[in-house]
């Protein structure tokens, strides 16, 4: 195999219990999660199916749908019976809010159908309604032997607990500021409801916590505190992330500092998405934060400079997003073939500067000439160079190079050992 890099082990994990979801397994030992959520009409089977397998291909390993209508309820089993059709065996998670303990009631085979569910404490019900409403979920999880995630909103916390942490805060010498006492309301109410929950005969092994915000801080402060609190897995998210840029980089500024310090079991980037944009740029976000800090391994990563003005732009750009391109394309059938392939490294260098030794640096590079430099197109394999391109075909040419290293330094899985 070529000299991949190995990944970064030098965080720890915080240590949490394992939860079991259909097939798939978090928490404990096991590597982070990838989540997202569907935005079609969950009742349209076949949007709802369709979008569940493009993100499922794209990477994501538990897929949440709404569930908030009979009709949407009703739709879960022809959902999941598509997609087992297709292959697709990603995990379908019910994202219940206000009737959710009516609709897992009367649509049996909806709640048989989902891997998982997902209950917020603060849209169940109010006052006794609440515990009985609650109950009624957690006990038909336990019946069906499905865990939960116990998914506290910012925007829609109990406002008895509220009120509760409020009247506390102000017999207190020195009272806490508006935003610690959301915090402390918040994680009051996920801990007590995981254990209402465990009262009730849910196994704390089927129990995944999160408290869920849109402020890069007050997610950082929730988090760290909560993960202090117990050993159940956590679900991290920034809520109402926004759009593009913004909703990118919140969302990794974020999680990031939560990943360092090893908190965090399953991860989802709630994007916006811009008119016409896939809901799988989600998916993608969510991987290349965790793979860029080394926490896991999708798909080989393309290394490329920013450009100056030693750089002829247009062909240096048009390059670097054509092997970005080739490669996500390539992957599917590589991901089959090739073990280890999401661990190779690619660089496409813009001039002489640093592109010789940022080449030499991954498993294959490229660096093209710069302004006034010599109209030829160096080629590293592991350090050492095999070839230089030159023409109108260095896109090709270096496609190409790719495939051959490839099909050369990776093991094929199916191959016969010796």
């Amino acid at each position: 195999m070529g000299a991949s890099p190995r990944l970064n082990r030098v965080f720890h994990r915080r240590p949490t219990r394992a939860v079991k979801i259909a097939h798939l397994s978090l928490g404990g030992d096991y590597p982070i999660v990838v989540q997202s959520m569907t935005n079609t009409d969950t009742a349209n089977v076949s949007e709802t199916a369709a979008q569940c397998a493009d993100l499922a291909r794209a990477g994501s390993e538990l897929v949440r749908l709404t569930v908030n209508t009979p009709e949407a309820a009703a739709a879960l089993p022809a959902i999941r019976e598509r997609l087992d059709e297709s292959g697709v065996e990603v995990p379908l998670v019910g994202d219940f809010h206000y009737n959710g303990h009516r609709l897992l009631a009367d649509y049996p085979e909806c709640a048989r159908a989902l891997a998982k569910y997902r209950i917020n404490p603060g849209n169940v019900g109010m006052g006794e309604k609440r515990d009985r409403q609650f109950a009624q979920m957690i006990e038909i999880a336990c019946r069906n032997d499905r865990p939960v995630r116990i998914g506290v909103n910012w925007g829609s916390l109990d406002r008895q607990l509220l009120a509760r942490v409020m009247d506390r805060n102000l017999k207190r010498s020195e009272p806490k500021g508006a935003n610690e006492i959301m915090r402390e309301a918040m994680i009051e109410s996920a801990l007590e409801s995981a254990s209402r929950a465990e009262a009730l005969g849910l196994p704390g092994d089927r129990i995944v916590l999160s408290c869920k915000v849109s402020e890069v801080q007050d997610l950082i402060a929730i988090y760290r505190t909560l993960s202090q609190s117990s050993d159940y897995p956590l679900h991290l998210g920034l809520t109402e992330a926004g759009m593009g840029s913004k909703g990118i980089v919140a969302s990794a500024t974020a999680m990031a500092v939560l990943l360092q310090e090893g908190i965090g079991d399953t991860i989802r980037v709630s994007l916006t998405p811009g008119k016409g944009e896939s809901r799988t740029r989600e998916v993608i976000v969510a991987q290349e934060i965790l793979q860029t800090m080394g926490l896991r391994a999708f798909m080989p990563m393309v290394m490329s400079c920013p450009g100056c003005g030693r750089t002829h732009s247009a062909f240096f750009q048009d390059l670097a997003q054509s092997i970005q391109d080739f490669v996500r394309a390539r992957m599917p059938e590589w991901r089959e073939d090739c073990e280890g392939i999401e661990n190779m490294r690619l660089a496409v260098m813009g001039c002489i500067v640093n592109g010789p030794g940022e080449s030499r640096h991954a498993n294959i590079g490229i660096s093209l000439p710069g302004n006034g430099e010599a109209p030829l197109a160096p080629v590293f394999e592991d350090g050492v160079k095999t070839a230089t391109l030159r023409g109108e075909n260095i896109a090709g040419d270096f496609m190409a190079i790719i495939d051959h290293y490839v099909a050369c330094a990776y093991r094929r899985k199916n191959a016969i050992k010796s």
